[in-house]
C-alpha cells in the first residue's frame, strides 16, 4: 500500500544531507514551508546551497536558516528587502555566496529541470552583468542568453490538501514555485493542512501528481489573536 504521509517534519527531513541543494517554495510570505524550514534548521544539515525567490524575511523561517550559518550559496531572485538584515550581513561579511536570476528564468530553470531540458537560449539579462561569461546567441535577430537547469536534492513546499499518495492542491498564491520545485527535486516533501481520503481529490484540481511528491506531513492551521484560525497563504 502506498502511504507517503509523514509521522512528523523531523522525520520528512532526517534524510537531507550536508551539501544538498534544496529549493524552497514560497513568494513573499505567501507559500513558505514554515514548518520544514524550521525543522531544517533543527535537523542540522549544512553547507546547503538554497534556492528561493527571496533571501528571508526578519529572523525566521528562511532568514534563521541562513542565521545558523546553515547556508553556503542562496540562489535568488530578490534577495534583498526592508527586513532582509539576516542576508545583508552574511553578504557583506562574505559568508555566504549568491547567485542572482531573473524572477521569470528562476521559474524557468527550474521548470527545465524537471522537464529534462539540458539548457535553454532566453533574451534576459543579454548585456549586463547577469550574463556572466555564458554562451550567447543571436536567433532571428535577437540576442540570447544560454541558461541551464536548476536541479534540487530535496524541495521543500506548501499544499493545501493532500492524500497518501502524494497528490497536491494548493491555495491560490501559495502555489508560486511549488509545482515547479516538485519536479525539479529528486525528493519532494510537501506540507498541507488537510489529508483527503484516497479517491476524493478532484483529479481535474490536482496541481501536483503524486510521482512527483515523496513525503507528505500534515501541520496545524496558523491560530489567530482573536482564537479563530488562519488561513496561511
Amino acid at each position: 500500500m502506498i502511504n507517503k504521509i509523514a509521522r512528523s517534519v523531523a522525520d520528512a527531513l532526517a534524510g537531507i544531507q550536508d551539501g544538498a541543494t534544496v529549493l524552497i517554495g514560497g513568494f513573499g510570505t505567501a507559500g513558505i514551508p514554515g514548518e520544514l524550514i524550521d525543522g531544517l534548521v533543527e535537523q542540522g544539515a549544512k553547507d546547503l546551497t538554497v534556492v528561493n525567490n527571496n533571501a528571508g524575511n526578519g529572523d525566521t523561517g528562511l532568514a534563521a536558516l541562513l542565521k545558523a550559518g546553515r547556508v553556503r550559496k542562496i540562489i535568488c531572485s530578490f534577495p534583498r528587502q526592508a527586513d532582509s538584515q539576516v542576508f545583508d550581513g552574511l553578504y557583506r561579511s562574505g559568508k555566504i555566496e549568491l547567485e542572482l536570476v531573473p524572477q521569470g528564468n528562476l521559474a524557468e530553470r527550474i521548470r527545465a529541470a524537471g522537464a529534462g531540458i539540458g539548457a535553454f537560449f532566453c533574451p534576459t539579462g543579454y548585456g549586463t552583468q547577469l550574463a556572466g561569461n555564458r554562451e550567447t546567441r543571436e536567433i532571428d535577430g535577437q540576442q540570447y542568453v544560454l541558461e541551464y537547469p536548476i536541479n534540487g536534492d530535496v524541495a521543500l513546499i506548501k499544499a493545501e490538501r493532500g492524500d497518501r499518495w502524494g497528490n497536491l492542491v494548493y491555495r491560490k498564491a501559495a502555489r508560486n514555485f511549488g509545482p515547479v520545485m516538485a519536479m525539479a527535486a529528486k525528493k519532494t516533501i510537501a506540507t498541507v493542512h488537510d489529508i483527503a481520503e484516497l479517491g476524493t481529490l478532484d483529479p481535474e484540481a490536482i496541481v501536483t501528481p503524486g510521482i512527483f511528491v515523496h513525503q507528505v506531513v500534515r501541520i496545524e492551521r496558523v491560530a489567530t489573536q482573536a482564537g479563530g484560525f488562519k488561513k496561511a497563504a
